[in-house]
């Protein structure tokens, strides 16, 4: 009996939890993201509007990057899931393997019967026959898990020139919308740029607030009409964030040196696109103080958007450029192949690794950000 009781035992404890989404199946769907956004890149040569099609053709890139990215730390961390149950299972499958062998090799009249005489052998055969589908049912269960490593070990080693094509794609992708952007015309142009008024104005502030307060007094609008600022004040709360990103550190929050900002800080990826969150007027670009690349936009009339800390600045000062128009991009290297697949596995990578400072300033003050802009509250 004691055969019996094993054998229930390991048939029992045998469930194993499973995603709705395997891993697998979430890299091989990243991976049509990434094919999805090499033919964008080849259509966008035709498209009408170039700008707006490397736009989506970056972006699809960069979604398809990160998804593959997470199919495959899932995946490593599945497979080194099944190996640790299977590792636990060894005695267990060893100690059925051998009463099994021990059965099959005794005599077949003593195997037939039961020390409680028929009553005995009645039973353990009505015990027998509830047990059996239940080991078919968990042998079929460890096919299947041995055939998920089988599968999560080929997409890892197929996923290199995934990756290798993909990262490739997103750096010509990035080359030539930063060219389409420098061949734009016919933008609106709310007014014309004074660089030296500007650098004027830069000598004599220490402030970002002092340098936004005295960009109204040095920029005067133009006629026209199409460049007119309007009014997005029924879009508060709604807008999404400038980057795809997570919140660092919320308005007011102190850093690691204890100084404290009225803005947000966000963890972005290197060289991610920086977007406009809606049209809006291009106030200024380009560097300023001790905050990098800074881009300034003003979506209505006393509402700027500040956004700083990138690398690369796009579009002209003065312009009036459509929602979802790249405004820059972070800084930082992609990351290479090798790095990519060594931290796959326990989650641990921090791929998150420029800053973007976003400040919010309603006429001479800074508001909170999360009055505009769509965040996750718990960062």
């Amino acid at each position: 009996m004691k055969w019996i009781a094993l054998l229930t035992l390991m048939v029992c404890a045998a469930g194993l939890a499973r995603a709705e989404t395997s891993p697998a199946e979430a890299a091989r769907a990243a991976a049509e993201q990434l094919e999805q956004a090499s033919l964008s890149l080849q259509d966008a040569d035709g498209a009408r509007d170039r700008v707006a099609a490397l736009t989506e053709t970056v972006q699809g890139f960069e979604a398809g990057l990160a998804a593959l990215r997470e199919g495959l730390r899932r995946a490593a961390i599945r497979e080194a899931q099944i190996g640790r149950e299977l590792k636990a299972q060894e005695d267990e499958i060893a100690s059925l393997l051998g009463v099994l062998q021990s059965m099959g090799q005794g005599p077949a009249p003593v195997m037939l019967l039961h020390p409680a005489g028929p009553t005995g052998t009645a039973r353990s055969g009505m015990i027998l026959a509830d047990v059996t589908p239940a080991l078919e049912t968990r042998a079929e269960r460890l096919r299947h898990d041995l055939e998920e490593v089988a599968i999560l070990r080929d997409l890892q080693q197929s996923a290199v020139e995934r990756l290798q094509d993909g990262l490739s794609g997103v750096q010509t992708a990035r080359t030539e919308l930063s060219q389409a952007i420098s061949d734009r015309t016919g933008l609106p142009q709310r007014f014309a740029d004074d660089p030296v008024k500007t650098a004027l104005l830069i000598a004599s502030t220490e402030t970002l607030e002092g340098f936004a307060s005295g960009l109204n007094d040095i920029q005067e609008d133009t006629d026209d009409p199409a460049a007119a600022p309007v009014d997005i004040t029924y879009r508060m709360g709604d807008l999404t964030l400038p980057v795809e990103s997570r919140v660092l550190r919320h308005a007011g929050e102190a850093d690691a040196a204890g100084i404290q900002r009225p803005g947000l800080v966000l963890a972005a990826r290197p060289n991610a696109l920086v977007v406009s969150p809606t049209a809006a007027t291009i106030r200024y670009r380009g560097p300023l103080l001790d905050y990098g690349n800074v881009v300034i936009l003003e979506p209505q009339a006393g509402l700027m958007f500040v956004f700083a800390g990138l690398d690369v600045v796009f579009g002209a000062t003065g312009e009036v450029i459509p929602e979802g128009s790249p405004v820059g991009l972070m800084g930082g290297e992609d990351p290479e192949i090798g790095s990519i697949l060594s931290t796959s596995g326990d989650g641990t990578g921090n791929t998150r690794t420029e800053t973007l400072y976003i400040e919010v300033r309603q006429g001479e003050d800074a508001v909170d950000p999360e009055i505009w802009f769509r965040t996750d509250k718990d960062g």
